[in-house]
C-alpha cells in the first residue's frame, strides 16, 4: 500500500513537471516567434491595386519586378528582380506561366485570370507558405513578378530561386515558340 501511495506522489510530481514543462516551452516559442520573426504576417498583402502589385516585404524576403515602383521602400534594391518577357499573346503567356506553376511541386493556383495570378508556394521541407504574383503588362511585353515569404525575416534566397527557375522555364517555352 506504501507502494501504490509512492507512485500516486509521483504520478502526481510528474504531472506537475510536465504541466511546468509545457508552459516554459509554449512561453520559450512566443519569445522565439517574436524575436526572430517567424509568426504569421499581419498584414499580408496581396493583389493588385492601381495596376501595380503590393510592395516588397519590410523585411528581405521578396522580390519584385515592382520594386523600383516603391523607391523609399527599405528593400528596394534587394527585393529588385526582372519581369518576365514574352512574344505574342500576354493571355497566352500567363497561362503557359500558370502551367508550369501548377507543374510545380508544393504549387497551388489560388487566383487566375486572364492578366493575373497568385499562387501558393510551399516549401519542400519546412512546408511555409510563400505567396507567387503574376500581373500581365501587355503594352511592355513584360509580365510582372512578386514573390513573398509569409513568415520569418529572411528566405535565404527561396524567392529569388523560385523566380529565376520559372523565368528559365519559361524562356524555354518561348524559344520553343519562335521557332518555326
Amino acid at each position: 500500500m506504501n507502494f501504490q501511495m509512492n507512485n500516486e506522489g509521483n504520478t502526481s510530481k510528474l504531472e506537475s513537471l510536465v504541466s511546468v514543462v509545457n508552459r516554459n516551452s509554449a512561453a520559450l516559442l512566443l519569445m522565439l516567434t517574436l524575436a526572430l520573426g517567424v509568426g504569421p504576417a499581419f498584414a499580408q498583402s496581396i493583389g493588385v491595386r492601381d495596376g501595380r502589385l503590393q510592395p516588397p516585404s519590410l523585411t528581405p524576403n521578396s522580390v519584385s519586378s515592382q520594386a523600383a515602383l516603391y523607391p523609399e521602400h527599405p528593400q528596394r534594391s534587394s527585393a529588385d528582380i526582372e519581369p518576365l518577357r514574352f512574344k505574342g499573346s500576354g493571355a497566352e503567356a500567363v497561362r503557359q506561366l500558370a502551367e508550369l506553376v501548377r507543374s510545380t511541386p508544393g504549387a497551388t493556383v489560388i487566383t487566375q485570370t486572364p492578366g493575373y495570378l497568385h499562387a501558393e508556394m510551399r516549401t519542400r521541407w519546412l512546408k511555409f507558405t510563400d505567396d507567387l504574383e503574376l500581373l500581365l503588362d501587355e503594352p511592355s511585353s513584360v509580365i510582372h513578378v512578386r514573390s513573398a515569404s509569409r513568415l520569418g525575416l529572411l528566405d535565404l534566397g527561396a524567392n529569388r530561386k523560385r523566380v529565376e527557375l520559372l523565368r528559365s522555364q519559361f524562356d524555354v517555352l518561348q524559344s520553343a515558340k519562335a521557332q518555326p
